[in-house]
Protein backbone atom coordinates (compact mmCIF):
# COMPACT_ATOMS: atom_id res chain seq x y z
CA UNK A 1 0.00 0.00 0.00
CA UNK A 2 1.50 3.33 -1.07
CA UNK A 3 2.71 5.52 2.39
CA UNK A 4 0.98 8.57 0.00
CA UNK A 5 -2.51 7.69 0.41
CA UNK A 6 -4.55 10.77 2.11
CA UNK A 7 -7.13 9.91 5.07
CA UNK A 8 -8.56 12.77 5.26
CA UNK A 9 -10.28 11.99 8.77
CA UNK A 10 -9.33 9.85 11.72
CA UNK A 11 -11.84 10.17 14.50
CA UNK A 12 -13.67 7.94 17.39
CA UNK A 13 -16.26 8.22 19.90
CA UNK A 14 -15.94 7.42 23.29
CA UNK A 15 -18.81 7.09 26.00
CA UNK A 16 -17.52 9.39 29.48
CA UNK A 17 -18.13 6.55 32.41
CA UNK A 18 -20.57 7.77 34.61
CA UNK A 19 -18.00 9.62 37.68
CA UNK A 20 -16.73 11.57 34.75
CA UNK A 21 -19.75 13.49 33.08
CA UNK A 22 -20.07 16.83 33.65
CA UNK A 23 -22.54 19.79 33.07
CA UNK A 24 -22.09 22.88 31.08
CA UNK A 25 -24.41 25.73 29.58
CA UNK A 26 -25.31 26.43 26.67
CA UNK A 27 -27.53 29.36 25.28
CA UNK A 28 -29.18 29.37 28.76
CA UNK A 29 -29.63 25.16 28.23
CA UNK A 30 -28.10 22.82 30.69
CA UNK A 31 -26.61 19.75 29.07
CA UNK A 32 -24.83 16.72 30.92
CA UNK A 33 -22.00 15.20 28.74
CA UNK A 34 -22.11 11.76 28.18
CA UNK A 35 -19.61 11.29 24.80
CA UNK A 36 -16.29 12.50 23.48
CA UNK A 37 -15.55 13.02 19.91
CA UNK A 38 -11.63 12.20 19.99
CA UNK A 39 -9.80 13.49 16.31
CA UNK A 40 -6.23 12.34 15.00
CA UNK A 41 -5.07 15.50 13.48
CA UNK A 42 -2.00 15.92 10.79
CA UNK A 43 0.76 16.19 12.73
CA UNK A 44 -0.25 13.64 15.32
CA UNK A 45 -2.09 15.22 18.40
CA UNK A 46 -5.25 14.66 19.53
CA UNK A 47 -8.45 17.16 19.57
CA UNK A 48 -11.34 16.67 21.58
CA UNK A 49 -14.67 17.82 21.86
CA UNK A 50 -17.95 16.89 24.52
CA UNK A 51 -21.38 16.20 23.13
CA UNK A 52 -23.92 15.35 25.75
CA UNK A 53 -28.05 15.81 26.27
CA UNK A 54 -30.23 18.66 27.51
CA UNK A 55 -30.55 18.09 31.75
CA UNK A 56 -34.20 18.89 30.97
CA UNK A 57 -34.65 15.82 28.38
CA UNK A 58 -35.50 16.06 24.61
CA UNK A 59 -32.67 15.77 21.85
CA UNK A 60 -31.40 18.95 22.17
CA UNK A 61 -28.83 20.93 19.38
CA UNK A 62 -25.95 18.55 18.58
CA UNK A 63 -23.61 21.45 19.76
CA UNK A 64 -20.19 20.83 21.11
CA UNK A 65 -18.46 21.42 24.30
CA UNK A 66 -14.99 22.10 25.88
CA UNK A 67 -13.33 19.54 27.92
CA UNK A 68 -11.90 20.54 31.03
CA UNK A 69 -8.27 20.23 31.34
CA UNK A 70 -8.61 17.35 34.21
CA UNK A 71 -5.60 14.39 34.32
CA UNK A 72 -8.40 11.88 34.05
CA UNK A 73 -10.18 13.21 31.36
CA UNK A 74 -6.90 13.39 29.77
CA UNK A 75 -6.21 9.80 30.80
CA UNK A 76 -9.47 8.58 29.23
CA UNK A 77 -9.05 10.67 26.11
CA UNK A 78 -4.54 8.67 25.42
CA UNK A 79 -6.34 5.47 26.66
CA UNK A 80 -9.34 5.54 24.01
CA UNK A 81 -7.41 6.76 20.92
CA UNK A 82 -4.40 3.84 21.82
CA UNK A 83 -7.27 0.87 21.78
CA UNK A 84 -8.81 2.85 18.83
CA UNK A 85 -5.67 2.30 17.30
CA UNK A 86 -5.41 -1.66 18.28
CA UNK A 87 -8.95 -1.92 16.63
CA UNK A 88 -8.21 -0.41 13.74
CA UNK A 89 -4.74 -2.42 13.48
CA UNK A 90 -6.66 -5.84 13.78
CA UNK A 91 -9.19 -5.51 11.30
CA UNK A 92 -10.46 -8.10 9.23
CA UNK A 93 -11.38 -6.10 5.81
CA UNK A 94 -14.93 -5.56 4.87
CA UNK A 95 -17.03 -8.16 5.84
Amino acid sequence: MSSDLEVSALAINVVIPEALRWTDTRRDEAFTLTTLNVRLLPDGHLAVKAYGRPVGGGRGAYVSFPVPDKPELAALVSDAASRAGELWAAHRGLG
